[in-house]
């Protein structure tokens, strides 16, 4: 059995910054995959 697609998106594990692997507060239309921290480090 199928299950219903907002019970797959509501059981998805939070989404992480790919540097420093801290949690994520998603933003409606975001693709971003780093915290607003290491987006904000100059390299």
């Amino acid at each position: 059995m199928l299950m219903q697609s907002t019970e797959f998106f509501r059981n998805l594990p939070p989404k992480e910054c790919a540097k420093c692997g801290d949690k994520i507060e998603e933003m409606h239309e975001s693709y971003s995959n780093e915290c607003t921290h290491c987006e904000s480090k100059i390299i």
